[in-house]
């Protein structure tokens, strides 16, 4: 056990937050905490952090038990302390300790040099295991890879934290804490922000990690992917689930089917005894029968009705009010962007298809959707709809909308028309109920924001829905909810997620942007990812063939190119020491350079394939499991070091023989 809360609870004001929680952190567990928006997430991790403080009551005293003095790791409200620092040197501040260490083993080894006592050796090797340990060895490459992964430039580094945007500054302060390997790492939604390639990357980089996490996240995929626990809050008190978070949802239907037919089988048993009590109570043949028929049921340990699923949600079975002609959208060299291309789009949408577009960020899918709703101008090339086509845009900004008005005014104001019964019965659907609607549109949560949103835009009903990543701020209740409804939606989709489940679920094809192109596949997602394993699969396969093909890892030197230092001697020694010597040489010099050029072009493609599989490892030490697994980096950066010295050694050899290939060379011509 690293960290445990037994009996917690958290209290603002009057309002109990959180109650009855136990909690508890077993040595490298990947833990996910879910539940309904507002339900005490944020504040369970802050509770662990130490930012809020347990409630305590007479004779209920809730405890935190930690093993040791774990270091607890969270990514709080961004506040760099000198906003003109650059990027590189506010990240690299982290490794302040590392590099005091490096010099404590640097001295250790110099003092090595001329005391060679037991006690010395002792020292240096304790402080250099744990130098290793920590990472010392590879830490600037696990640097260089954070900065890659979480999509900053090399011009980038040099840059003042003060120009950078919000969510570039929330990814620099992720960066440092990924970086200062905490024994227990808090992350609260970790994939805003980062788009489907960095999240990938970090679900391998946070499997592997070889301390524990305890993260919030609405991602589903992204939860199977890392945890093998799962705590739910729900009610404001926690239950723990082994498993990720298909197995949770699984067990938790399974508990609750199963406590609620205990529940309904102990009732009709304990009404089948009130009935004989009650029949033959009266009766003095039977007193006795009845009165242990009343005791077996004041014995019974009564099995409650479980609790139910709080999945309260918004609702709108809505259709089209038009329907389009089989037309729907087509797009002919579009080039989409600002100054210069993004990308450059070209598709025909039917009527009833739902398309789901992915992508890394900036590569232009947000701006591919304001330009065919023309919030933009394209930059060259056409787009056009069909006949009756009723565009339905949501787009991110309206999660950040601002207004003093109130939830009823806002909506009414734009569907003057409706009677309030009407305008309440709307808002109903979409979760605002009582006094919820006279609340002030600025002081609405994200989530919330959304739901207004899509409440206005579903009124109008739309055959086209064009939507810019609408299930940010959802939990996940609300993004199953709009799973359900786009997938009964009877009209046209196009949507940008980087939510997989999402896509998953909803999206019929898929348009793929990709460094200034974009790819039209005509599936869904799981053939889409099954796409890239096969191909994944064929360029390692390759990779396999031409590895054994080259026979790459043999012996250092000459010997390893399959040139030993007796050729080069042999050929020395007979016909360019002949040569050199001014005398006619006694061997054919023409056979003797057609068996150097062999050995030259020998030497040249296996060096190749050296180089090649030396590209190869270096790729691999990216790779996002091997991340934060030291013992496999160190390992790769060891044949990484031997490879490249074989090449080096390999290289002496074959400049040696091309020295001797233009001697023979010469020596041919000054014959003829």
């Amino acid at each position: 056990m690293l960290y445990q809360i037994s009996n917690g609870a958290v209290v603002f004001g009057d309002d109990v937050i959180l109650h009855d929680i136990y909690f508890e952190i077993r040595n490298t567990e990947k833990i996910a905490v879910v539940g309904r928006n507002g339900c005490g997430k944020t504040t369970l991790l802050k509770l662990i952090n130490g930012d809020v403080e347990m409630y305590q009551e007479d004779g209920e005293e809730g405890t935190i038990a930690m093993t040791g003095k774990p270091q607890i790791g969270y990514l709080k409200q961004i506040a760099f302390d000198d906003p003109d620092l650059s990027l590189e040197k506010e990240i690299r501040k982290v490794f302040a300790p590392m590099i005091a260490m490096k010099a404590e083993v640097e001295a250790a080894a110099k003092a090595l040099e001329t005391d060679h006592s037991e006690e010395k050796v002792k020292a240096y090797t304790a402080l250099e295991e744990k130098f290793r340990d920590l990472g010392g060895y590879y830490f600037e490459k696990e640097y260089e890879v954070l900065i890659r992964k979480f999509g900053f430039s090399e011009e980038e580094r040099k840059k003042p934290l003060r120009d950078f945007s919000g969510g570039q500054q929330t990814k620099i302060a992720f960066i440092k804490l990924l970086l200062s390997k905490p024994d227990i790492l808090l992350l609260d939604e970790p994939t805003n922000h980062l788009d489907v390639t960095t999240i990938e990357w970090l679900e391998g980089y946070l499997k592997n990690y070889p301390k524990a996490v305890v993260l919030v996240s609405h991602d589903r995929m992204f939860l199977d992917n890392i945890v093998d626990v799962v705590y739910e809050i729900e009610y404001g008190t926690a239950k723990r689930y082994p498993g990720n978070y298909t197995a949770f949802m699984a067990r938790k239907k399974e508990n609750y089917e199963k406590q609620l037919k205990d529940h309904l089988q102990q009732q009709k048993e304990i009404e089948r005894l009130q009935r004989m009590v009650d029949r033959f109570k009266g009766k003095p043949t039977k007193v006795s029968m009845a009165r242990s028929k009343q005791k077996a049921i004041e014995h019974m340990e009564i099995i409650e009705a479980p609790d139910r699923y709080d999945n309260r949600t918004f609702h709108a079975h809505f259709q089209p009010e038009k329907e389009t002609g089989n037309d729907v959208l087509f797009v002919s060299d579009l080039a989409i962007g600002y100054d210069v291309p993004l990308s450059i789009v070209n598709l025909d949408l039917k009527k009833g298809e739902k398309l789901g577009i992915l992508g890394g960020n900036g590569l232009g899918k947000s701006t591919f959707l304001k330009t065919i709703v023309d919030k933009i101008p394209a930059l060259s090339g056409e787009y056009k709809y069909g006949v009756n086509v009723q565009v339905g845009y949501f787009d991110q900004q309206m999660a950040m909308y601002q207004s003093n008005k109130t939830v009823l005014q806002d909506y009414w104001d734009e569907f003057p028309t409706l009677t309030e019964t009407e305008v309440r019965n709307a808002l109903g659907a979409f979760l605002f109920t009582g006094e919820d609607v006279f609340k002030n549109i600025s002081m609405l949560s994200g989530g919330e924001k959304v739901r207004l949103a899509l409440c206005k835009i579903l009124k109008r009903k739309p055959n086209v829905l064009i939507l810019d990543e609408p299930t940010n701020h959802m939990d996940i209740v609300g993004k199953e909810t709009l799973e359900n409804m786009l997938k009964e939606f009877k009209g046209t989709l196009i949507f940008v997620s980087h939510d997989r489940y999402f896509v998953k679920q909803v999206a019929t094809q898929l348009l793929v942007f990709e460094d200034g192109t974009t790819n039209l596949y005509k599936f869904g997602y799981d053939e889409y990812q099954e796409k890239l394993d096969r191909e994944a699969a064929a360029e390692a396969g390759g990779y396999k063939a031409t590895m054994d093909l080259g026979g790459l890892i043999s012996n250092k030197g000459a010997q390893s190119v399959g040139v030993g230092c007796s050729d080069v001697s042999g050929i020395a020694g007979s016909a360019l020491g002949s040569a050199s010597a001014g005398k006619k040489p006694n061997v054919n010099i023409g056979k003797e350079r057609s068996k150097v050029e062999k050995k030259v072009k020998r030497a040249e493609e296996e060096l190749a394939v050296k180089e090649e599989k030396l590209e190869e490892l270096k790729a691999e030490l990216l790779r996002p499991e091997y991340q934060s697994s030291y013992s496999k980096l160190t390992e790769i950066q060891g044949q990484i070091d031997a490879l490249e010295e074989e090449i080096m050694a390999d290289m002496e050899v074959w400049e040696e023989l091309s020295s001797q290939l233009e001697a023979l060379l010469a020596e041919e011509n000054a014959l003829k």
